[in-house]
């Protein structure tokens, strides 16, 4: 038995390790946390002040010496709100003074407060959570971000004679979705359960209900991870990704992950003639999030120009991957700081994609206008192309029709996202396609 534990925390204190050393982590402790909240306070308060400290200043002289009780008031009333990713993305304002929660890495180099802003995020990684109000059971490991936990993790050890399915099972069984910690929507945003083989995650616990997904690189053109000669297969999580850059919970990954995937899917439906809304949290699948990443810095690298083809299977989430993609090509930007793309162009016959896209995107950027849904006629195309809208979603029948409305378009970088290539590629519309994003040179 005493081997079997021994195993297990071994595996733990390898993950939380390469973390701290190479992962960009600060190590936080267990009784940094209140169950009572499912926050970390203490780390709150010590980020707001480093990192705002003229606002916490204005907020200091208002409430006094109860400053630290009533901004954690005001948090957790904005996070029952607007959920816990609206108010890391967006802040929260408390007495007219407005905090960030978070900052992420810009887009480009001409702001440089903004980088040094980025580096005053604490992401922590803290062992052995007792996260219940009443009771004695623990995480294995939970990631917080300034304070906010947003990640929880269950870790098995095969040597121990238990695997990731004893992981999953203890999340179903043992973990009371009522606790504050696992709130949907309002505090952890993902859970994982890792053993040394596998990786599953899920964005919503909900006892036998829970969904997992697996969050494994694939191995054979099959399930599961490839032999890792250097140490665990899961490795890729906390160490290094086989294509040598950082793995999936060093501190640019993870901070990447919530600022540029995350996101809240809504969906509207009909049940006995009442409307109701299904809430998920999207958390990216390995696929979609190396495929958005590889096709992103390549075109940094290279620019306009050349063609890339994305084999997704069905079902495995490719109006996402879309969305994501979009949004990431329309603010990239080269190492002068100049957009690479004047405009991104998603073709698609499919109506739940345009929804899915706006929705999307507008909750990366709560800007009206930045998506332009071409759902009228080849003119409301003209019109978009002309004024050179950042996202445009269209079809590509619409394209033939415009040649003799459109004049000369200034000359413009394009970046076209075809969904079902395969079905639409060929033929006359892609040739009047090119010829009017060529501003009719070719």
């Amino acid at each position: 038995m005493a081997k079997g534990i021994h195993t297990e925390l071994t595996f733990e204190r390898a993950i939380e390790e390469s973390l701290l050393q190479n992962g960009g982590y600060t190590k936080g402790y267990s009784e940094d946390f209140d169950a009572q909240t499912g926050l970390f306070p203490s780390y709150i308060i010590n980020f707001l002040k480093e990192s705002q400290p003229l606002l916490w200043g204005k907020l200091a002289n208002i409430h006094k010496d109860e400053v630290d009780k009533k901004v954690i008031q005001r948090l957790i009333k904005e996070i029952d709100l607007r959920g816990v990713l609206d108010v890391i993305r967006n802040g929260f304002t408390d007495y007219g003074v407005k905090f960030q929660m978070a900052f992420f890495k810009p887009e480009s180099t001409l702001n440089p407060d903004a980088e040094v802003l980025y580096k005053k995020n604490n992401l922590s990684v803290i062992r052995q959570v007792y996260y219940e109000r009443v009771g004695k059971n623990s995480l294995d490991m939970v990631f917080a971000l300034n304070g906010l936990p947003i990640a929880t993790v269950e870790l098995k050890n095969q040597f121990s004679g238990q695997s990731v399915e004893n992981a999953k099972k203890q999340y179903v069984y043992d973990r009371e979705p009522n606790e504050p910690i696992f709130l949907f929507k309002k505090r952890a945003l993902v859970h994982f359960a890792v053993d040394a083989d596998e990786c599953y995650m899920t964005t919503k616990l909900d006892g036998k209900r829970t969904r997992y997904l697996p969050f494994n690189l694939g191995s054979n053109n099959g399930a599961g991870n490839p032999l890792n000669k250097l140490g665990y297969r899961t490795s890729y999580l906390w160490d290094k990704l086989p294509d040598g850059n950082d793995g999936v919970w060093t501190k640019d990954s993870f901070m990447d992950i919530i600022g540029k995937f995350l996101h809240l899917s809504v969906e509207d439906f009909e049940l006995n003639g009442i409307k109701k809304k299904k809430e998920s949290i999207i958390f990216p699948r390995f696929h979609q999030m190396q495929v958005v990443r590889k096709a992103t810095e390549d075109a940094r690298n290279n620019g306009a120009g050349k063609n890339y083809l994305i084999q997704h299977s069905a079902g495995s989430g490719k109006s996402n991957s879309i969305a994501w993609l979009s949004y990431r090509l329309s603010s990239l930007h080269d190492d002068t700081n100049k957009r690479i793309f004047d405009s991104v162009i998603v073709i698609t016959d499919r109506k739940v994609l345009d929804s899915q896209l706006q929705n999307t995107i507008y909750q990366f950027e709560h800007k009206e206008g930045v998506v332009q849904k071409i759902d009228k006629d080849s003119q409301q195309l003209a019109d978009a192309l002309t004024a050179g809208s950042n996202i445009i979603i269209t079809t590509l029948q619409k394209f033939p029709f415009i040649l003799e409305k459109i004049g000369e378009i200034p000359a413009r970088k394009y970046a076209v996202i075809i969904d079902e290539a395969h079905s639409s590629q060929g033929g006359e519309a892609t040739k009047k396609m090119k010829e009017v994003l060529s501003s009719k040179s070719l």
